[in-house]
């Protein structure tokens, strides 16, 4: 029977610090051992990423914490999220044990933007001496540049991440330059960008047009995207891709022209359905604390997602709309769904919007096939 005075209370307590204190201590032998498994399978040349294995430590997992009268689905989520620690683990273990940038300068054009950061990181893993450039920076001469054309271009690799609208002139002028080495964009639009990169492919420049799909908080590449196009230099978007080798990212090799289409779609029009979504609330003339006391899962899900759209860089958000010259394809679309469902909502029969469900149903359900 429990101590129901205050010292029993503290008693358990400091038993559940002590259970705590050594969860995290099993948590810390786990990823020692991860890393163990990660060099084993880099050895041997085997895939970081086993999904059989997962699945049988989910079940194993599941069926334990039922026979300890624990959540299976707590188990289970606890799990999930040590094996994504533990694959993150791996991944930037192996790059960095891989060395593929030992020996090797690398300059980030836009270094001072969030995912400059990322890219000079990730470089950094692959042993990449990194140099940053960006008028945002403090100049210190050796590693910092706020002029990029002051910091060296003698490098194996530099990777333009500048605004949009700067990228196309810095395309140019490093052609200008005669830079020798592998030249990387990743800009989120690729049609203003389309002439300066062919036109720098044709004078000689081994340049490629990356898109990662993902932002600059993503640790585990696992199950992300990054488009890679052929900008005209077969040479330059191999050599692009393998900066990914030794990682679990998805390489997805498109057309440079079909780029804008795919993500007017993709980026476009998640990107203007979050914005039209948290604009509704805040015209509403509703207040926000007043919606959250009264939400429902899908709400709290929505306004989830809309929170950290709300959150990034609008410079870019603006980019992505009014500089993709197929943007309108997203936003019609929208707009034509919108009425669309206006004209459900105010038909009192359900046939209409019965319609709209069951064709969204199957669009969604062949994901799954």
């Amino acid at each position: 029977m429990t101590d129901d005075t205050p010292n029993g209370l503290r008693d358990l307590r400091d038993q559940l610090d002590e259970v705590d204190a050594r969860l995290v201590e099993l948590a810390a032998r786990r990823q020692q051992l991860v890393s163990e498994i990660g060099r084993f399978k880099q050895g041997r040349g085997q895939q970081l990423r086993d999904f059989r294995r997962e699945r049988q430590v989910l079940e194993l997992v599941r069926a334990r914490a039922e026979s300890v009268d624990l959540d299976p689905a707590l188990a289970e989520t606890l799990f999930r999220r040590l094996i994504d620690a533990s694959l993150t683990r791996q991944e930037q273990e192996r790059a960095r044990l891989s060395g593929r940038g030992t020996g090797h300068r690398a300059l980030i054009i836009g270094g001072a933007g969030r995912m400059g950061a990322w890219l000079a990181g990730f470089l950094n893993n692959q042993g990449f001496d990194v140099f940053l450039a960006d008028p945002l920076l403090e100049d210190d001469g050796e590693k910092q540049f706020a002029d990029w054309r002051s910091a060296p271009l003698a490098v194996s690799l530099i990777v333009v991440a500048a605004p949009l609208k700067q990228t196309a002139n810095i395309i140019d002028e490093l052609v200008e330059r005669k830079v020798g080495c592998l030249v990387v964009e990743i800009g989120s639009i690729k049609t203003p960008l389309i002439e300066s990169l062919h036109a720098a492919a044709d004078a000689g420049l081994r340049i490629c047009s990356l898109h990662p799909m993902f932002g600059p908080d993503t640790r585990l590449l696992s199950g992300r995207h990054v488009l890679v196009m052929d900008a005209g230099s077969p040479r330059a978007t191999t050599e692009a891709a393998e900066l990914f080798a030794e990682t679990m990212a998805e390489l997805v090799s498109i057309p440079l022209a079909e780029h804008d289409r795919l993500i007017s779609l993709v980026l476009g029009l998640s990107h203007a359905l979050n914005i039209a979504f948290f604009t509704a609330l805040v015209r509403s003339g509703v207040s926000a604390e007043q919606l959250a006391g009264i939400s429902s899962t899908t709400f709290d899900r929505q306004l989830a997602i809309a929170r950290d759209v709300a959150g990034e860089n609008p410079a870019l958000y603006h980019e992505i709309q009014h500089l993709n010259e197929q943007g309108h394809i997203a936003r019609d679309a929208l707009q034509a769904a919108i009425e669309s469902l206006c004209q459900a909502a105010d038909d009192p029969d359900e046939a209409a919007m019965r319609k709209l469900m069951e064709e969204g149903r199957e669009y969604l359900e062949s994901l799954g096939r």
